[in-house]
């Protein structure tokens, strides 16, 4: 198709705004969706005996077959398909090199000893969970005591798998990068807690079976930890993936017009631009006493107990978006409770200004959207593979923060806007480390002290898990680090554009309940169908 087809019908579309499931589909369309089914059950991994199979036979069968995939999806003639449409098989195709990808370089189930912790004793603020994960999770966050039988037959499966799927692991698993190896011990550590504490739940009779077998899961994982452990020993390879493999991964897979080089530049002027804004910040607040952090139980009651009202009610008053009745308990539902004791980074400033996390709580807006007001396309329905979403999900989540503050939502305590600056420097700060690492410029222990160092007034502590749980993630997932970043500075592109199309007619409400219609999807394909501009080839 030529660029000036795609330019005017994109331009329509955002003028007239048509409802996705209101046009019959184009000719052809009807097979991308078949072909996506297929390919969505194709992507797991094979259940051999109650276990996903990644051990070397069935990957070499998964990698043989999947150019015929590619081969069908390229067949289907898109000419003439709306932008909608047009996306989708953009997204099937972004997913369709991310499995090639993995095969080709990631390797998780050769490479990655996490890749096989399956149990997940907390719901990701993420459409799906962070990281390259096998099969049959064990949803732990799920359940609620005293167990539902219901609860208890949906994690049992998963749980009865973990200890072959961790025997299988010792046998597939051949890599050689250290610090994949080396930092590993701390994930697989969270896996035995949370079975410690979900089996603690468990008393009497009938909870007796299910008891059994998350202890028989527990000693798997514990045994693991120590076959890990000792085969670190050994390993003394570079874990990154490089400079090339980057590049070819973002453009290919997440879908970003960016390369390592690009984010680079882009990471270092923001965490420049945060840390400069923040001495501003501090210099205009100077008269101000400082923020202190509630250090109570009470006080926490009493600093939170608005705090959801409160930013909804500016969002409402602002006419930010439209409102429905879901999206204000979703969000309360991850107030949580207070933390005594050290506090990590987040606490640090989620305990001065509740209202700063709030908006980064945008996550849970998508998720609540995407369970009350699921997209009509069944592509776009749930969760994409291979966190393709990230641009979009962490993207908007980070970049309204500081949207929030230009609104006024910090008006009432100036001193809190200074709290917006730290969070994006530290973002910042955590994607060019991770960057460094992906070139194996850094090895993880570099990358997290260089992080630490680089967030002001100290927050992103060395003794305490999270910058090392971060980098530990960002190394397994490229990209992710860099995405709270880019992603902004893509959703920001977004929002200029379309006010630049619209001029006087723009309307904020509009262009976030169109953001909110569109889906999860990566931020250049929202560019495309939203802004009229198409992604690369």
């Amino acid at each position: 198709m030529h660029l000036s087809w795609f330019l005017r019908t994109s331009l329509l579309l955002v003028l007239v705004a048509p409802d996705f499931a209101a046009a019959a589909p184009s000719k052809g369309y009807d097979s991308l969706v078949a072909l996506f089914q297929e390919w969505r059950a194709f992507q797991q991994p094979k259940v051999v005996d109650g276990i996903p199979d990644y051990r070397p036979a069935a990957m070499k069968a998964q990698v043989r077959a999947l150019p015929g995939f590619q081969a069908r999806l390229a067949s289907i003639d898109t000419r003439g398909w709306s932008v909608p449409e047009q996306v989708d098989a953009r997204i099937v195709q972004a997913e369709m090199n991310g499995l090639s990808f993995d095969h080709r370089v990631l390797r998780p189930w050769a490479n990655d000893p996490a890749f096989y912790l399956t149990v997940m004793p907390e719901q990701s603020d993420q459409p799906a969970p962070e990281g390259p994960k096998a099969a049959m999770l064990v949803d732990l966050w799920l359940c609620t005591f005293p167990l539902q039988d219901s609860q208890a037959a949906a994690i049992r499966p998963g749980l009865r798998a973990i200890p072959g799927l961790l025997s299988q692991a010792r046998t597939n698993l051949v890599g050689n990068g250290r610090d994949l190896w080396l930092h590993a011990g701390d994930a697989i550590r969270e896996q035995a807690d949370a079975l410690k504490a979900f089996a603690a739940h468990l008393e009497g009779p009938a909870s007796a079976a299910l008891k059994e077998e998350v202890l028989r899961a527990l000693s798997a994982t514990e045994s693991y930890r120590t076959w890990v452990a000792d085969q670190a020993k050994g390993k003394t390879g570079p874990s990154g993936i490089g400079v090339a493999n980057y590049d070819w991964y973002l453009r290919h897979v997440q879908l970003l017009p960016y390369t390592w080089r690009d984010e680079v530049v882009l990471l270092e002027r923001e965490l420049a631009r945060a840390r400069s804004l923040l001495a501003l910040e501090e210099q205009r607040n100077r008269a101000l006493p400082e923020l202190q952090p509630v250090t109570t139980a009470e006080e926490h009651a009493r600093a939170f107990a608005d705090a959801v009202p409160r930013y909804m009610g500016f969002l409402a008053s602002q006419d930010v978006m439209t409102l429905p009745e879901f999206l204000a308990p979703a969000l309360q539902a991850k107030v949580g409770g207070f933390t005594p004791g050290p506090r990590n980074f987040f606490l640090e400033v989620d305990y001065r200004e509740p209202l700063a996390l709030r908006t980064h709580g945008y996550h849970w807006f998508d998720l609540a959207w995407m369970e009350n007001r699921p997209h009509p396309s069944p592509i776009r329905r749930g969760a994409l593979l291979f966190n393709v979403f990230s641009s979009r999900t962490e993207g908007l989540a980070t970049g309204w923060e500081e949207q929030m503050l230009q609104l006024g939502l910090f008006d009432a305590r100036p001193r809190a806007r200074e709290l917006v600056y730290v969070l994006l420097a530290q973002r910042a700060a955590r994607g060019l480390a991770s960057l460094r690492m992906q070139a194996n410029e850094f090895t993880l222990e570099q990358a997290a002290r260089w992080a630490a160092a680089q967030t002001p007034r100290g927050w992103l502590r060395l003794d305490d898990g999270l910058v090392w749980g971060e980098q530990f993630l960002y190394l397994r997932q490229p990209n992710y680090g860099t995405s709270y970043v880019t992603g902004k500075i893509e959703m920001e592109r977004l929002l200029a554009e379309r006010k630049a199309r619209m001029g006087a007619q723009f309307r904020l409400k509009d262009h976030m309940d169109a953001v909110n219609a569109a889906g999860l999807v990566p931020t250049s394909l929202l560019l495309w169908e939203l802004a009229g501009i198409p992604p690369l080839p």
